[in-house]
This record gives structure tokens, sequence and C-alpha cells, in this order.
């Protein structure tokens, strides 16, 4: 991976195309050039600009942070920031295939949203999962509207009750998707939470309902999990795998993963979100989307 990030670095893409990588609407590319400068960069007389590899490595942490949580000005900040040395690091793990985003769909839904039709809302979305599965209407249309939504909050500062809905009525829904599942391939369910005083807890509810779909069984803490709560589950179900979520730094705190107790066999620990840092977690495993954190607990689960 890379041998294929030096040749990005050289290469100039289009908006279309660095909106397949990242799985984002171009409406959000050129939203995002003109309100905080994330564009691109290379730039010849006569032709359209290109985004090059270090653009590619910005816009992609921009993306993890927003669908995180993190406030789009606070995002954009931090990406702007991003140094060479770590967007390779990015891109090397982070764009391993392209997301063909629904484009209409998504415009569909967020103009249902601003109109506050939650039932129609309901019914495309309720249609998309049936069709598509979790992962992908994750990728394709939950992450691109959620992105456009903070766009659009971000721009006005008003909306806040469209984000809630919106993400009131996906909650609901990866909730009736990760139902009981008959014959798991676990004995022991996985354990998910929200560590500390993380509250944010949407990525939790679409992992457990992709790994419903795996058929794998999941114990769901949820937001504001103390790590003493966690320990006490650990030590009474004794789950293959452990999947904590944080997004905000100060929840991300790798020294609580040393308070959990040592079982045989011991668990694999998987982290998610921005709050948790790479050089913080010599035991555990951080994955960067919801793909490879299914991936990651399907290996736990010997499956």
């Amino acid at each position: 991976m890379a041998e294929n990030f030096t040749q990005g670095e050289t290469e100039a893409l289009t908006v279309a195309a660095v909106a397949r990588r990242l799985g984002v609407a171009p409406a959000t590319l050129r939203t995002w050039d003109r309100r905080y400068g994330l564009g691109p960069s290379e730039h010849s007389t006569g032709e359209h600009r290109r985004y090059n590899g270090n653009d590619l490595a910005r816009l992609t942490l921009m993306r993890k942070l927003v669908i995180a949580g993190v406030s789009p000005a606070e995002a954009a900040q931090r990406a702007l920031s991003f140094d060479g040395d770590s967007s390779a690091e990015l891109i090397s793990q982070s764009l391993s295939q392209d997301v063909a985003v629904r484009e209409e769909l998504v415009e569909t839904l967020i103009r249902a949203a601003r109109a506050y039709d939650r039932n129609f809302i309901e019914e495309l979305l309720r249609t998309e999962l049936s069709a598509r599965g979790i992962t992908n209407t994750w990728n394709e249309v939950i992450v691109p509207l959620l992105i456009l939504i903070g766009d659009d909050w971000a721009e006005s500062g008003t909306g806040i009750e469209i984000e809630h809905l919106v993400s009131e009525i996906i909650k609901r829904l990866l909730q009736e998707a990760n139902t009981s599942i008959e014959n798991p391939i676990n004995a022991r369910p996985v354990l998910l939470a929200c560590i500390g005083e993380e509250m944010h807890s949407l990525a939790l509810y679409a992992l457990g309902a992709a790994l419903s779909e795996r058929k794998i069984a999941t114990q769901f803490l949820g937001a504001r999990t103390p790590i003493e709560a966690v320990s006490a589950v650990v030590k009474r179900s004794a789950p293959p795998a452990i999947f904590l979520w944080a997004q905000l730094a100060r929840n991300g705190n790798a020294e609580v993963l040393g308070e959990l107790p040592s079982i045989r066999p011991a668990p694999r620990i998987v982290l998610g979100g921005p709050g948790w840092k790479h050089s913080d977690h010599k035991s555990a495993v951080h994955v960067l989307d919801l793909l490879e954190a299914c991936e990651e607990i399907t290996r736990a689960v010997g499956a």
C-alpha cells in the first residue's frame, strides 16, 4: 500500500475521483474547498485544479473526523495541519477501495430531512438497508448524508433538529437490524461500548447491526460506559473481542486498557474513533472504518 501512495503523490485526481475514494458527494468536496480551504493543490493553465496525494490524505482525515462527530470547523483545522508523513500512513491504511456514493438518493434524503419528512426518510433508508445491507448503506448513503447535514449546520448555525431527527431514525433502524441471532457463530458475544464519558454511539449501532448480518452476536453497553463496567462484563462473559469507541481524546485514554481483567483466552481489544492515538495502544488494534472493524472482529471469533 505504501507503493500506491508514492504513485498517488504525483497523481492528479478530479473531484469525481476523490469523491469516490472518500465516499462523499462531490458537492461536499466543493463546500470543504470553499469554506475551509481543503481544495485541490494541482493547477495547470487552462485546466481544472486537481487533487494530489497530500490533498487526499487531508480530506480522508476530514471525512473520518466529521463522521465521528467532530465539528466540521475543528475537523478542517486538524486536517489542514496534517503533515506529509502522517498523510502517507493514513493513505496506506484507509483507501483500500472506492465508494460509490448514491448521490441521487443522498440528495433526496437531505431534502426530506430539511422538510422534516420522518416517514419518507425512514422508508427510503429501510428499503436501502434491506437491498444493500448495513455496510454498503452506511458507506454509500448514511455517511455522505450525515456529512451533508453537518455541513448545513456549520454554514447556517441552524439545523440541529434535523441532525437529531436523522440520527434517531438511523439508530432505530440499526437497532431493528441487530436482532437476536439464531445459531450465532460465536458462543460468547462480542462486547461493544463507548469508553469513559463518550456520548456518541451511532457507530456502535452500525457495528452491531453489521456484525449481526455476519451471524456474530454482540452485547451492547452503549454510551458513557466506565471501565469498571466493561471489566465486570469481561469477567462474567469472557467475550472473544471488545470494541471500545472514543470520539474525544479525553475519553480515548489507553491507560484504562490496563485495568481490563486478565482472562483466558484473552479477548482481542479493538479500538475505534478519532479519540485514540495510534501510539497509545500496544496491546490493541485500532480500526479506521466499519468494514475494518467487522473484519477484525470476525477474525477474533474464529470465523
